[in-house]
């Protein structure tokens, strides 16, 4: 769920941003997220994706100061995606297998 919930968002963000954007260098930054948003979806390269798209969404929080707390807000939830690994139903796991780690205390 929260694999489809980050990815949606980003990919939403990508879109109206660069349906409302009067320059195509003004939304760069949001169409790098929607490509990351796609990955996380899908569960392709999650680790990355969400190091990525978390470091896009601080350099639109800063840099586009207008809505910075919806990207603030969308930086943690990837970050912390992508700590936690995209879950068993994930191309991630069908392509290189599910990693668990067992606490033996």
């Amino acid at each position: 769920m929260q694999r489809f919930l980050a990815g949606g968002a980003l990919l939403y963000y990508g879109a109206r941003a660069l349906a409302d954007a009067p320059h195509f260098e003004l939304v760069v930054p949001q169409i790098v997220g929607a490509a990351c948003g796609i990955l996380i979806v899908a569960g392709l390269w999650t680790p990355l994706a969400g190091a990525a798209a978390a470091g896009v969404e601080l350099w639109i929080a800063l840099s586009q100061p207008k809505d910075m707390w919806t990207s603030i807000v969308l930086a943690v939830l990837v970050a912390s995606l992508a700590m936690i690994g995209p879950g068993a139903w994930s191309l991630d796991a069908q392509l290189f297998g599910r990693k668990q780690i067992d606490a033996d205390l």
